[in-house]
């Protein structure tokens, strides 16, 4: 019991010596048992290590750049399968989607031209019944929808009647407007007094009213009538 170690635990030591020492220790182990591997299983082991202060450490069983090109190689191989794999596993999930997007096709072109009235002796009663009941709830929609449609139509139309009517109102009373005007212009114009040209009111009244009447008018007028010569006296 006294000789077995204690475990240390695996987080970043805080300390900056003694984690530089340990991980010159854990290098050269790591190093080593990279080799072991490469000797005991005849492995081609490439090894790159960068410390903290960024130096870098590295071990190579045959040749760094040997691994290395090898390296890119194989994964380029893996790129290239992993894209035909990709691209297979893809084609093969078109073909599936579009497969079934054909019979969904096909089976909705059926219904249709069932509902249509084709193609009706391959259902059985049950089918028909069916078929019947969903024609009966569509055809319900339609004449609901409909109706609606109908009354809105209508309820535009009333609407635009209103309109028109009190338009119309409005035009009558503003043509009545428009005539009492009118009247009122022509009344005013016959009401005015037409004077000849150099006259006035009080000259047209004497000349009207005060035309004075001679006894020589009505002398020669008497004579006249019975016959008699007149005779003027001075």
């Amino acid at each position: 019991m006294a000789g077995k170690r204690e475990r240390i635990a695996i987080r970043r030591i805080d300390n900056l010596s003694a984690r530089q020492v340990t991980f010159s220790k854990r290098r050269r182990g790591l190093f080593k048992k990279a080799e072991e591997l490469s000797i005991l299983c005849d492995a081609e082991v490439g090894l790159v290590v960068f410390s903290a202060t960024g130096k870098l450490f590295h071990f190579a069983s045959t040749s760094m750049k040997q691994v290395i090109d090898r390296y890119d190689s194989h994964s380029k191989n893996l790129q290239k399968f992993g894209s035909a794999v990709s691209a297979a596993v893809t084609c093969e999930l078109d073909d599936g989607t579009c497969a079934r997007l054909k019979e969904e096709l096909a089976e909705t072109s059926l219904k249709l031209r069932q509902m249509r009235g084709e193609e009706l002796q391959r259902l059985s009663v049950q089918q028909l019944q069916e078929l019947e009941k969903t024609l009966e709830s569509g055809l319900g929609s339609v004449l609901k929808t409909k109706s609606q449609k109908i009354l809105d139509e209508i309820s535009g139309l009333e609407r635009k009647r209103m309109e028109l009517i009190e338009e119309n109102s409005r035009l009558k009373e503003q043509l009545q407007v428009t005539r009492m005007a009118r009247m009122e212009t022509q009344l005013g114009v016959d009401s005015e007094i037409v004077y000849e040209e150099g006259q006035s009111s009080e000259s047209v009244t004497n000349t009207s009213y005060l035309r004075p009447s001679t006894d020589t008018d009505d002398c020669s007028d008497t004579s006249l009538r019975l016959g008699l010569p007149f005779f003027s006296s001075k």
